[in-house]
């Protein structure tokens, strides 16, 4: 048996830090993607010892593990969701969404020790073609949302990459700065529907300082985020992802804005193909 999962990298265009507090968010997947094939095998496993420990955490049978990656690491696209769903789709075959999501993170717990919630695997798992995702963590609940024409994201690398394994954010959070992020964060969320690009620019500026509150950024990447915020062209910019750097979210008037960095679209969200050879 062959099995073959393949899953997208995901931007979030609002939203950070509010999944583990049954917030809000508004993600959606890019056309970079991760692969994983899996081929049966009698016995015993071939591949990355890391891949290794998280097939047999899931309950994965003998196989040869191959990964191919388009999504770079420790810069806040979620590379080790998008691995942890791969296993867990090749293990299991097609299953639904949420339960994907949810053994995912499980295996993500409990051998990279990422502190995550489930918005990247959600994110990747819900992801339609030409929308993002509302998702409402309270209840798990998602909503398709067509993503305007005039919203042109682009990513800038901080080139500060960190392993957020490492990294213990909610530790030295305090609980109202915490509650006031997430209200805070939440509202945005809600603006952002149906909002014009000028309007969602200013709502991505205020989501950084948000986030600035949390200590979940870096004073080299706010210096890049002010950089950009005033740049002509630019709408708003902020830090995506965990946080302690990797990539800046920049919201332009039109593709030829920061003409170095490439413009994302929606795409279409995990799958697992299954192959009898």
């Amino acid at each position: 048996m062959h099995r073959r999962a393949s899953l997208p990298a995901r931007i979030n265009v609002l939203g950070e830090h509010t999944d583990y507090a049954g917030g809000l968010a508004l993600p959606f997947a890019t056309h970079l993607r991760l692969t994983l094939n899996a081929f049966s095998l009698e016995e015993g496993y071939e591949g990355d010892a890391t891949i290794i420990e998280l097939w047999r955490a899931a309950g994965g049978w003998p196989a040869r593990l191959n990964v191919e990656s388009q999504i770079p690491i420790g810069v806040g696209m979620s590379s080790s969701a998008a691995l942890c769903l791969a296993v867990v789709l090749c293990v299991n075959g097609s299953m639904k969404p949420l339960a994907a999501c949810l053994e995912a993170q499980r295996i993500e717990h409990q051998v990279l020790k990422t502190p995550c919630g489930l918005l990247d695997q959600m994110a990747m798992m819900f992801a339609k073609d030409g929308c993002a995702t509302l998702i409402d963590f309270s209840n798990q609940s998602t909503q398709c949302v067509i993503l305007p024409v005039e919203w042109i994201f682009k990513l800038v690398d901080s080139g500060i990459h960190r392993n957020l394994s490492e990294t213990s954010y909610r530790s030295h959070i305090g609980d109202a700065i915490q509650v006031a992020h997430v209200e805070t964060e939440n509202q945005r969320v809600k603006s952002a529907l149906g909002a014009s690009a000028q309007e969602l620019g200013l709502l991505l500026n205020q989501s950084h300082a948000s986030l600035q509150t949390l200590g979940v950024s870096l004073t080299g990447m706010d210096e890049q985020v002010a950089v950009l915020q005033q740049t002509d062209g630019v709408l708003g910019a902020r830090m995506m992802g965990g946080g302690y750097g990797g990539m800046i979210l920049v919201l332009v008037e039109s593709s030829e804005i920061l003409p170095d960095a490439q413009t994302f679209h929606p795409s279409q969200g995990g799958f697992v193909e299954e192959f009898f050879e």
